[in-house]
Parts: structure tokens; C-alpha cells; sequence
């Protein structure tokens, strides 16, 4: 039998009011921060998930649960810090309020395999993981020699080769097996933040970042060959792997290595709530700078109504195909500049250029930024002892002009150096400061909403989990009204 809820949001209300009266009569018997989740959920309108999930039933058997009051109750879980849906099933049967909430009558709530079964069917694939569970060993990666540093790429494709390579590829998120809970998170939660006004699609400002996830202690990984039994135990041949989508990565920020996923995160820098935009799960060992090309073209094209002017990366994306590629886009880049890669080259042969991008003289003294001329696309610098006035009080000047050398970088010359605005203005160091905004957001599903609590086996759990999340994040954005009127409808039959 197909999911009916003829009454739609208005029913949940309804059904909410009624059971809170009659169980909870004293509104004042539930916590401040409880009542900050009844009323979320109060006005959280899931209708779309009946209506998107009802081709996934049979028409045959016994009537299944609402869709989105399984929806409703597994978003419940997560924001009440149940990370086990054994754990959460046992709780449904005992507290009334985690019932009554998720819209079940209490003593009539569903079990683990009516939770797992439900997750299922937003898992548009046959397989719950993306590789199969027999491949190859796979290279593993080195420890930076420096403490605090990232692990060098073991990636055998460049960035300057995979970035034309998915620019030119078309993603459809059809063929995504997490498509249907991308549908469910852009339909009821980023298109809801979009139209309160808390993110600007027309001129979207993106910061990336790349977050370790733990999923668990070690690698589990078996022979199913016989080279053990020849006493060949070093051989390369195929393992089973228990978790297939996951390897050994190394968290620089702890300097330890870890087992599980890379999860990137596109956030709207631009929005005072740091919202998410779009996640991607990677193997640990992908580099950020691969793991921003795989997410920030999947989300083009899932995305497509979007237009990105800002994007605001950290300095393990510093490499010249990224400026090629936002010259192109027309989008503004912000990223830090990695010192390895060569920053301070000889240009013209009588000044070097700094840190931060800034020509330095002959004498060792940084040029002091002199205006910007965006019809010639350059930027103008000049020596820091120059006066119009006094002429230049450098003991060995190196013009004999009284205005002093002044230097034309063009940007053409070298997109990665040079930035308009350069990255000594305060326009530019006010914008990247911003960057920090996917830093809070990682935060927050890790330790906020206990992403590594989930201590799942497969992808399609790990993905149900962070999408479930992710609406979590934006419902937390939205402005609930000052007085509940779901409390004040309680004290009036009181």
C-alpha cells in the first residue's frame, strides 16, 4: 500500500497540539532548549517528502509509515544526540515526547528495521557503497616531515590535468546514488534558506575546506588469494576491504593518521550562519586540492541556477590552474599562497617578490601598494622611502626620480602572485577572513551534530547521516518567531 498523509503539515500540527496537551499539560515540565527543538519542528514543513518518496512504496503489502514522520524522526535522533537507531527505536517506546514529536502515537512507533528500510529508499543504488569491496592496495600516504603540515598528494593525476578533464564533464544528479537525498535537502532546506534571504545564488561566495572523518580504529581487510599459504606475505594482490570507499589518511591538524572518508565542504561564505552549500565524501588520502575540483563541478551542475563570484580557499589550493580556471569564470579568487610552490622568484632582475605577494627592492625594503588600474588590469606599487617632496631617502636609491620607482605588475604575468585586490589590502584580507566560515561549518557536524558518532559500515549510512545534518544546519538558521505559538495554544486549553 502507497504512504498517505492527506492532511499534510497542517495534520502534523494538529496532532502535535493534541498529544503534547494531553501528555504534557505543563508546558513548563520541558526545558527551554527541548522547547527550542518543538518549535522548529513545528514549523518545519516536510510535505515534499510525501509526496517525492511516495513511487518508492509498493502498492502492495500492509501501510507503511509516513515518510516524512520517518524523516521528521530521524532529524529528531540526530539533534537530540542519538547516535545509535537501536538506541533511538528503544527511546520512541519509552519517552513520549520523542514520539509524539517525530508524529507517532506513542506505544505505536516504529522499529530498527522500519528506520534502516526507510533509509534505503533514499539510496538510489543497489550497492551501499560506491566501489566495490575488492580492489587493489592503495598507495599509502607519507607523514610530513614538518608537524602541523599536510600530506603530500598520492594522487597520480595533477590538478592542471583533472580540472579540463571535470569541467568538461556533465554530472547529473540522477545518476547519483545520493540523489534523492540531495532532491530532499535542495527542495525543503537550501531553497528555503535562499528565499529568507540567508543565501544569494545570484553572487555566491564559496569557501572550501577538506575535514578528516573517523569511521573507525584501523582498516579491515582480508587475502582472498592463496600467496599466504606459498609464503608469499608481502604480495599485491586484490584484498576485501570492509569499508571499500575509505583509506588511511593523515589529519594534520592531531599529526596522526586515521581511517575513514574526506569529507569537503562548499559553504556560503557570505552568510551569517556559515550555511552549507554542497559535501562531497572522498577517500582520506585525497588531497584538498583534488577533493574542491570533484565537489565544486558536481555542485555546478546539481547547482545550476547558482552563479559563483567569490571563492575563498586555503594555500593546499594554491596551484596556477585554479587562477587560469577563475579568469575564465570571471571569479574572484582568494587563496593563500603556499611557500613551497615559489613565492619568492627574481623578477626583472632588480626586485623579488615577497610572501604575500608584495615586490620587494634591491634593499630588501616591501613597495607600498600605489592604487589599482582595472582598465589596464595591473596594479602599481612604489618604494616605501619615496616623497614627492624630499625625493628618496634611501642611501642606494635605485631611481633618481623624486616621485621614486614605482613597479607595474600586470596581472597577465602572473595570476597566482598577483591578485586584484592584491593580498597586502585590507579588501582582500577582509574577504579572506571569511574562509574561516567552512572551518565553523565542519565544527559544527562534527562535534555539534556528532558526525563521527554514527559508527556506520557503508556509505549510504555515512551519507544519510551528513545530509540529515546538513538540514539540521539550515533549520537551526531560521528565525523562529520570539513567543511559541505552540506554547501559548497549550497554556490556552490549560
Amino acid at each position: 500500500m502507497l504512504p498517505v498523509n492527506s492532511g499534510g503539515h497542517t495534520a502534523y500540527q494538529d496532532f502535535l497540539l493534541v498529544n503534547l496537551r494531553k501528555h504534557y499539560p505543563v508546558p513548563d515540565s520541558i526545558s527551554p532548549s527541548t522547547w527550542d527543538i518543538i518549535d522548529r519542528f513545528w514549523n518545519l514543513d516536510l510535505s515534499f517528502t510525501d509526496e517525492f518518496m511516495r513511487d518508492k512504496y509498493s502498492v502492495f503489502g500492509p501501510k507503511p509509515r509516513t515518510p516524512s514522520c520517518m524523516q521528521r524522526s530521524f532529524l529528531l535522533s540526530i539533534d537530540f544526540k542519538v547516535s545509535s537507531l537501536t538506541d533511538w527505536a528503544a527511546q520512541l517506546k519509552i519517552n513520549p515526547l520523542y514520539a509524539i514529536l517525530s508524529g507517532f502515537e506513542f506505544g505505536d512507533t516504529p522499529g530498527v528495521g522500519t528506520f534502516y528500510d526507510f533509509l534505503n529508499r533514499l539510496w538510489d543504488s543497489d550497492s551501499d557503497n560506491l566501489s566495490p569491496h575488492i580492489h587493489p592496495l592503495k598507495a599509502k600516504v607519507k607523514k610530513p616531515k614538518t608537524k602541523g603540515s599536510k600530506a603530500a598528494p598520492v594522487e597520480k593525476v595533477s590538478v592542471e590535468q583533472l580540472l579540463p578533464e571535470l569541467e568538461n564533464t556533465v554530472f547529473c544528479i540522477e545518476h547519483q546514488p545520493y540523489g534523492s537525498l540531495f532532491q530532499l535537502y535542495k527542495s525543503e532546506f537550501l531553497d528555503q534558506s535562499v528565499s529568507k534571504g540567508l543565501i544569494t545564488p545570484d553572487s555566491l561566495a564559496l569557501a572550501g575546506d577538506g575535514t578528516p572523518v573517523v569511521t573507525s580504529h584501523r582498516e579491515r581487510k582480508h587475502r582472498i588469494c592463496d600467496c599466504a599459504s606459498k609464503g608469499i606475505m608481502d604480495c599485491k594482490c586484490d584484498r576485501c576491504f570492509s569499508q571499500p570507499d575509505c583509506d588511511i589518511g593523515w589529519d594534520s591538524s592531531r599529526d596522526c593518521w586515521y581511517h575513514g572518508y574526506d569529507l569537503y565542504m562548499l559553504v556560503a561564505s557570505d552568510s551569517e550562519s556559515d550555511l552549507p552549500v554542497f559535501p562531497l565524501l572522498s577517500l582520506a588520502s585525497t588531497h584538498d586540492s583534488h577533493g574542491f575540483l570533484h565537489c565544486f563541478f558536481r555542485m555546478k551542475c546539481f547547482l545550476s541556477g547558482y552563479h559563483v563570484t567569490k571563492l575563498l580557499l586555503d594555500s593546499a589550493h594554491d596551484a596556477m590552474p585554479y587562477y587560469e580556471y577563475c579568469r575564465r569564470a570571471h571569479i574572484t579568487p582568494f587563496i593563500d599562497l603556499n611557500e613551497k610552490r615559489g613565492i619568492k622568484l627574481p623578477y626583472k632582475n632588480d626586485f623579488t617578490i615577497g610572501k604575500d605577494g608584495v615586490p620587494v627592492c634591491r634593499e630588501g625594503r616591501r613597495m607600498n601598494h600605489d592604487g589599482s588600474e582595472l582598465s589596464k588590469h595591473r596594479i602599481k606599487y612604489r618604494c616605501s622611502l619615496a616623497s614627492r617632496k624630499y625625493g628618496c631617502s634611501c642611501e642606494h636609491p635605485c631611481s633618481s626620480s623624486k616621485y621614486g620607482r614605482t613597479v607595474h605588475v600586470a596581472m597577465k604575468d602572473n595570476p597566482r602572485l598577483f591578485n586584484l585586490p592584491p593580498r597586502d589590502s585590507d579588501a582582500w584580507k577582509l574577504e579572506y577572513n571569511a574562509r574561516t566560515s567552512a572551518e565553523r561549518s565542519n565544527k559544527r557536524e562534527k562535534l555539534d551534530f556528532k558526525l563521527e558518532d554514527g559508527r556506520h559500515r557503508s556509505t549510504k549510512m555515512w551519507y544519510c547521516r551528513l545530509y540529515h545534518i546538513l538540514m539540521l544546519q539550515h533549520l537551526d538558521a531560521w528565525d523562529m518567531p520570539f513567543e511559541s505559538a505552540l506554547r501559548k495554544l497549550i497554556l490556552q486549553a490549560a
